[in-house]
């Protein structure tokens, strides 16, 4: 939701801040999201709420503004300058990438001069005391690291892409990237069911 904000604030600016149908469809829109979602107004304004009570998101009232529009203070709430806040939101958006491609998808927000400049800044934010970034190992049939965002907690334990296949890896190889693609898929998807045999508790608790 954040990355959305963050995202229109500095590709559209005569648009920003988002009335809530806009943020609807920057959440929802079919490009440049992986994954593509389908939120419905009840999901994007619970989690609008959610970002109001942790200080990263505002309400814009104004008597020339038919509805309530709505505005990130990512950058005020964790002292980031542009193009740092270009590289969460494309990592929101998109999830874990390459240096490469977190270059060429953040072009529209912030040009880096190069790869030694982005990457400058990935350090510095991996730095901080509380790291808002980590770096990603490559994993089988992948040749470079990619770097993830740490807002929304740490990474998934699957990668959120299947492993290409490039010369040199093996069958082998392939099948065991695979196999334990799925037993870390199982292990998310236990935890998940967890979480909502808890709250089907605690929902059941209160209105029992």
């Amino acid at each position: 939701m954040v990355g959305c904000l963050v995202e229109k604030e500095l590709t559209t600016p005569d648009n920003y801040p988002l009335s809530m149908n806009s943020l609807l469809a920057a959440c929802n829109q079919t490009s440049n999201r992986s994954p593509v979602v389908a939120y419905d107004e009840p999901t994007v304004s619970n989690a609008i709420e959610n970002l109001r009570a942790e200080g990263l998101v505002r309400v814009v009232y104004s008597r020339s503004n038919r509805v309530d529009k709505y505005r990130h203070v990512l950058g005020e709430a964790l002292a980031l300058d542009v193009p740092q806040l270009a590289l969460l939101a494309v990592m929101l958006l998109r999830g874990p990438q390459t240096t490469s491609e977190l270059r060429s998808r953040t072009e529209r927000m912030h040009a880096f001069a190069d790869e030694g400049a982005l990457d400058g800044e990935l350090q510095r934010m991996a730095a901080r005391p509380e790291p808002l970034v980590t770096r990603l190992d490559a994993r089988v049939g992948q040749r470079e690291p990619r770097w993830a965002q740490l807002l929304g907690g740490p990474p998934p334990i699957g990668d959120d892409r299947p492993p290409v296949a490039e010369p040199g890896v093996t069958r082998a190889e392939r099948v065991a990237a695979l196999e334990a693609r799925v037993d870390s898929l199982e292990e998310e998807v236990g935890r998940l069911r967890a979480d909502h045999d808890g709250l089907a508790e605690k929902l059941h608790s209160l209105l029992g």
